[in-house]
């Protein structure tokens, strides 16, 4: 889930690409799907991003961890390989393939030398067509699930996270762990594993990205053979659009612990709002932008209060959040609660300065995210441009949207999202004053 969070993130803070440009066309095939497409033969490497919308926020009450749990076995064995047989062709023939989820998607990642192509697109074809899920594969991640979980359960941060979920969504799937709990993990039956992979895995939730060593007429019949057999159309969702509980509250959990965990937020921007742009600008001054950022002055650089602070915006299908977090002395969390007020208000009443602007734009537009630079990242890029519906041009398009923000939209959009008594906190520890 945090890596693909971190992957919509960098797409708002890429740059237009170097002279070795990025060039996305559509690829459809006879049977009518349809791939995005960078074609490049520098290396015989092809990689493949793809996301089918709706993940953990459609599982069922009871049974959290549902989706998280599909995706940790579909490479667990499928048509006629169990799930040593399968690794064990994944391995001979050097082939990186694997899936994931998070609260708005199942998404899938295949990696693979050119000379393997038909034999690693075969093994991603099975594997959501064919998924097998053998009881001893089945109770071996299981197994895996509720050990990580316990583990997780014994982490601050972790607890700090779920506790800031629940605080903003009481009464919705966004505030359950997606990963499940040991109870939940526990209840999940082959049956329910079978039932989700059949109701969610529809061509018309299906996003294809490829990129490498490939041509539009040797993908297009590949497109078919590999994902024409799933159903035309997934079980509908039924997940509603919700605001979250912003109310200026501070809840605190009390833990023996010499540092606090602190969480805050208040309602954010969804990834297609017309304010988008402005919103991430703005975020970069705010707490964004590293030791730059307004908030790491305040509360690390002038006082020492923390290691670090941030904020950021959380995009999601249903809702969507402006959120931070920072971790202090529990004696100084009061102290570092009230600054974070103040820099919340400071920004809606005055936003930012001709200075601030300018330095936010020239990072924005200046930096190259590195992980970004690999045959298998850029295929993640795409599918995230084509997830979030950002257009096939939007790398010719993102710098000139970050350099239209001027001071004036920021003060507006500052004054509609930042309301500093509605900003809530979760603080995890023992903190004095609060």
């Amino acid at each position: 889930m945090v890596r693909r969070l971190l992957a919509i993130l960098a797409i708002a803070l890429m740059p237009a690409l170097p002279a070795r440009a990025v060039t996305i066309e559509k690829v459809a095939s006879p049977g009518g799907l349809e791939a995005w497409l960078v074609e490049d033969h520098t290396n015989p490497i092809i990689a493949v991003s793809l996301s089918f919308r709706g993940g953990s926020a459609q599982d069922p009450e009871g049974k959290a961890g549902l989706a998280e749990m599909v995706a940790g076995l579909l490479d667990e064995g499928a048509g006629d390989l169990d799930s040593q047989a399968f690794h064990r062709k994944l391995e001979t023939l050097s082939i990186s393939f694997g899936y994931g989820a998070d609260q708005d998607s199942l998404h899938g990642h295949l990696k693979t030398i050119t000379a393997n192509r038909d034999t690693a697109f075969d093994l991603l074809r099975l594997s959501l067509t064919e998924p097998r899920f053998d009881a001893d594969a089945v109770e071996r991640i299981r197994g895996q699930i509720e050990a990580e979980l316990t583990q997780e359960l014994q982490n601050p941060n972790i607890i700090a996270q779920h506790a800031f979920a629940k605080a903003m969504y009481p009464d919705h799937p966004s505030g359950r762990p997606g990963e499940g709990t040991p109870e939940t993990i526990k209840a999940i039956a082959i049956a329910d594993l079978k039932a989700w992979t059949a109701g969610h895995l529809g061509r018309d939730r299906l996003a294809i990205s490829v990129v490498g060593d490939i041509t539009p007429a040797e993908l297009a019949p590949i497109l078919d053979r590999t994902f024409g057999a799933l159903p035309a159309k997934a079980t509908p969702e039924t997940v509603a659009d919700v605001a979250p509980a912003a109310d200026g509250k501070v809840t605190v959990i009390h833990r023996n612990i010499p540092q606090s965990v602190v969480m805050f937020g208040e309602q954010g921007l969804k990834r297609n709002d017309p304010d988008w742009y402005t919103a991430y600008v703005m975020n970069y001054v705010l707490g964004g932008g590293g030791f730059s950022s307004r908030l790491m002055k305040e509360v690390r650089v002038k006082r020492g209060l923390a290691y670090g602070v941030y904020s950021y915006l959380v995009p999601r299908d249903h809702s969507a959040l402006l959120m931070g977090t920072v971790a202090t002395r529990n004696e100084r969390v009061a102290e570092s609660v009230d600054l974070i007020r103040q820099e919340w208000r400071r920004m809606a009443e005055n936003g930012v300065t001709a200075a601030e602007l300018s330095e936010a734009k020239t990072y924005l537009n200046g930096s190259f995210p590195l992980q970004l630079d690999s045959t298998d990242s850029i295929a993640q890029l795409v599918d995230v441009i084509q997830t979030q519906s950002l257009g096939i041009d939007y790398l010719d398009r993102r710098a000139s949207l970050i350099n239209s923000v001027t001071a004036e939209d920021i003060k507006r959009v500052a004054r509609r999202l930042l309301d500093a008594d509605h900003l809530s906190f979760v603080v995890l520890g023992a903190p004095q004053g609060l």
